[in-house]
């Protein structure tokens, strides 16, 4: 099958309904291609917790045409405080709306992950197949296609399978060698839930520190809700294991970690039994040297996660699947060209997004004692007075994806569908080093929900 343009229509199958898997959809199904969007969940992921958009990615969802409609729901987060165990706030970092710079702790394109997910489905549900709740349970390939193998029993025959599917991706499990291991691990581990909002709930942000390298932030996305996250720093097995315990494990776990630390605490742990939403994990990047074999690739956090403090998380996602769509779309004769430039085009925004995350400077924004925290406070009060955070936002030349420009449209011009849219050792309560890591991090926040995926299933027409 070709497009009006004469090119060739393929078959894919896109593993993976979060994100980056419907931005695929999005920009696949502009150049004439046949997708299919399998997920293991029952039905839309429209989960999760607050999300943002910075750099390259508020520019990727300007060209899906998708910005006011990301604008519509946007969540009221003015800024960040720093606050002391009686909720006093020692000093505020508000979001950057000028709109020149860089976007500080709070972008200014703040949305709930699952708002996101819908405005994405909205924009692709009429050309793209959706199947929902069942899994792959493996695949295999040859050099004219891939053999999708479901939970089901069947299968399906498609020209490509694109991995979609999270942090924890199956498909990556299964395309890399199987004592490869892709993490990189930085020594925290976070957890989220929501409580009922009460009065004293703001729009600003509130960050806790307490002694044992725990932190706790207070952020709230609409009249009745507050969202909890509890940051911890800890090597061992037991944190890194926990995360695939069972949910109630999980709770308990960091309960005990937190039910001493002061602050809201027990109202955060109260309200996390009752809450409809949970989830933990280990903070990591995937780090891999490809992202691709034959007809199989991978996209969004299963190729490339910068973790949550990257603050790039969403972006990174959405400029993947606008650069992997654009390659396929201008060589759908050609895969081996077309995946070969995804990686050679996007490894070096990966590789900048990425490099930012620096684990000596987030273990020092998790200080072990309360002489270190008084420092960070300190720091942190003294750069809000002379508005040092403010100056260096609106001056700086560069967001976080640093000078990496986002190549053309995916969309053919004139496709089947057209375009839419346009070192040296020193203490973590040094007030020098406090206060470089102040000026040097103040912009980074959690960004994202990374979160494991499975495998998933195709439509039919292709089953054997």
């Amino acid at each position: 099958m070709t497009t009006r343009t004469g090119a060739r229509s393929l078959r894919i199958l896109v593993a993976g309904g979060g994100i980056a898997g419907q931005a695929l959809a999005f920009w696949l199904t502009r150049g004439g291609h046949r997708v299919t969007v399998v997920e293991r969940f029952p039905a839309l992921r429209a989960t999760g917790a607050q999300v943002d958009l910075r750099g390259q990615g508020i520019e990727a969802v300007r060209r899906m045409g998708l910005l006011d409609a990301v604008r519509d729901k946007l969540v009221d987060e003015a800024g960040v405080a720093f606050v002391d165990a009686r909720g006093r706030a020692r000093a505020t970092i508000m979001a950057n709306t000028s709109g020149q710079g860089r976007q500080t702790l709070t972008s200014e394109y703040e949305i709930m992950r699952g708002d996101l997910v819908r405005i994405l489905n909205d924009a692709t549900k009429d050309d793209t197949e959706y199947v929902f709740g069942t899994s792959v349970d493996g695949f295999e390939q040859d050099g004219h296609r891939v053999v999708a193998h479901f939970s089901d029993g069947s299968a399906g025959e498609f020209d490509l399978l694109v991995g979609a599917d999270g942090q924890g991706s199956r498909i990556r499990r299964a395309l890399l060698p199987a004592d490869f291991d892709p993490y990189w691990r930085v020594g925290i581990h976070t957890a989220y839930w929501f409580v009922p909002r009460i009065a004293s709930d703001s729009s600003i942000r509130d960050t806790y520190m307490a002694p044992g390298g725990r932190q706790i932030m207070r952020r709230s996305h609409n009249p009745t809700e507050t969202q909890v996250y509890f940051v911890l720093r800890e090597d061992s097995e037991e944190a890194t294991a926990i995360h695939r315990a069972p949910v109630e494990r999980r709770r308990e776990f960091w309960a005990g970690r937190f039910r001493d630390a002061g602050w809201q605490t027990g109202r955060f742990i109260e309200g996390m039994a009752a809450s409809p939403f949970f989830h933990s994990q280990e903070v990591v990047q995937v780090r891999t040297g490809t992202w691709s074999e034959g007809r199989v690739v991978l996209a969004g956090d299963a190729a490339h996660c910068a973790s949550p403090y990257s603050g790039m998380g969403v972006s990174g996602g959405l400029v993947g699947a606008h650069v992997l769509a654009g390659e396929i779309n201008r060589h759908p004769d050609d895969l081996p060209t077309a995946l070969a430039n995804y990686d050679t085009v996007l490894r070096p925004f990966v590789d900048e997004i990425q490099g930012g995350v620096n684990p000596r400077l987030l273990r020092l924004a998790l200080p072990q004692t309360q002489r270190a925290i008084d420092a960070f406070r300190a720091a942190t009060s003294l750069a809000c007075f002379l508005h040092l955070p403010d100056l260096a936002a609106r001056w700086a030349k560069e967001d976080r994806g640093g000078g990496w420009q986002l190549p053309e449209d995916p969309a053919p011009a004139g496709g089947a569908r057209g375009h839419r849219g346009h070192p040296r050792s020193v203490r973590e309560d040094s007030p020098v080093l406090v206060l470089s890591l102040v000026m040097n991090r103040f912009c980074s926040g959690a960004d994202g929900v990374p979160r494991p995926a499975g495998f998933h299933p195709a439509d039919r027409a292709g089953a054997r």
